[in-house]
């Protein structure tokens, strides 16, 4: 059974369309691990910076704490 050229331009088209969208899915994929790279990096730092400051107010607290039970 032989082809009709209009269902060989069609899957030429079809097939060409899919070349564009896989390059674009890739583009997309590339750029995401890219921006999940420096939000992790940035959540790493925020986390750091929630303990510090914690520690610090618990540290207030107690010295605080301790100041006004002597009085």
């Amino acid at each position: 059974m032989m082809r009709s050229e209009k269902d060989t331009k069609y899957r030429e088209a079809l097939v060409a369309h899919l070349e564009y969208i896989k390059e674009k899915v890739d583009a997309n994929h590339d750029h995401l691990e890219k921006i999940n790279g420096r939000l992790r990096e940035t959540e790493k730092s925020i986390a750091w910076m929630k303990g510090i400051g914690s520690t610090v107010v618990l540290i207030m607290s107690i010295v605080i704490g301790f100041f006004k039970i002597n009085k």
